[in-house]
């Protein structure tokens, strides 16, 4: 008796046939004109702001790309423009990128390990760790300028030195580091961690072995972002003391620097015409430099995606 009860099978693939196509998902006639005019309005965005970023490139490669020398190299700041060079200014700028390097990478993706690996049992206070680390990637770069004048500057006496600046860029970059790496620990499968623990690893030994080479490829792309931050960053570096003018090469991390951002924004101020030549090769420079690292920095990623 239940069998007669249930309609053929062909009288419900009939019904689901006969459906008119016109009333199936269609969206309403205002809808679909918002949606273009949307995507409309966001292509016209893009590509205004594509040709202003082509128009700029283009007028600092045209005043700044005759004065690409090897003098312009190897010459300190001067009062002439036609004497003055990027040697201070590049040397410093490399000085505070690779120990800002050295000090937010390694401490951002073991942060990153321990928040999503080792802490397993969620509490108040991860909880609340958590959502500080995403508050402070969203902090402006000034405030940490400030954090830096008044503690490493003034607390810790370290002056206005290299390593003053490198602590205070790893603050700014810290929490991008951070939050990029646990997505890219959490993008690893489940299943990777489950079959090396019973092949009888380690926990250490199947995140060092398994886990961590496989979320290599995002990890870097979080230190590739936070790097090319850090490299055009100049408001926390003025605010910790940042001189525009020195005439030495820094020797050491106590030794007081500039910056290729600093030395820009100084000689853009300047009324004579020589020196906003000077300012659009040192943007010429400051481009390359950037370009470099993160060549580097995607050539590494993918051989970690590769392997």
């Amino acid at each position: 008796m239940s069998t007669s009860l249930k309609p053929p099978k062909e009288t419900i693939s009939a019904a689901v046939i006969e459906v008119p196509e016109e009333l199936r998902w269609q969206l309403p006639f205002w809808r679909r004109f918002f949606n273009k005019l949307f995507g409309a309005f966001c292509f016209t965005a893009l590509a205004i702001a594509g040709v202003l970023l082509v128009y700029l490139l283009f007028s600092i490669f045209r005043d700044g790309f005759g004065r690409l020398s090897q003098q312009f190299f190897e010459s300190f700041p001067s009062s002439r423009p036609q004497r003055a060079g990027v040697k201070v200014a590049l040397m410093g700028s490399l000085w505070v990128v690779a120990l800002t390097a050295i000090i937010a990478v390694p401490m951002g993706v073991a942060a990153a390990i321990y928040l999503e690996e080792f802490n397993t049992k969620r509490n108040k206070l991860v909880e609340f760790i958590q959502l500080n680390i995403a508050n402070l990637a969203g902090v402006p770069s000034i405030v940490y300028g400030l954090l830096g004048l008044a503690v490493f500057v003034r607390w810790m006496a370290l002056d206005r030195s290299v390593i003053s600046g490198a602590l205070t860029m790893s603050l700014l970059i810290l929490p991008t580091i951070i939050l990029v790496s646990q997505e890219a620990l959490k993008a690893v499968p489940k299943s990777y961690r489950e079959a090396s623990l019973a092949l009888g690893a380690t926990k250490w030994q199947t995140i060092r072995r398994q886990v961590l080479p496989s979320a290599a490829p995002g990890i870097l792309t979080g230190i590739i972002l936070s790097i090319s931050r850090a490299i055009g960053e100049t408001a926390p570096l003025i605010t910790i003391g940042a001189v525009t003018y020195i005439n030495f090469v820094p020797k050491d991390v106590k030794s007081r620097f500039t910056v290729l951002p600093i030395q820009i924004f100084e000689w853009s101020g300047r009324p004579q015409k020589g020196f906003h030549e000077n300012a659009a090769a040192a943007i010429i420079v400051l481009l390359a430099v950037l370009l470099l690292m993160n060549s580097l920095a995607i050539l590494l990623r993918q051989r970690a995606t590769r392997r």
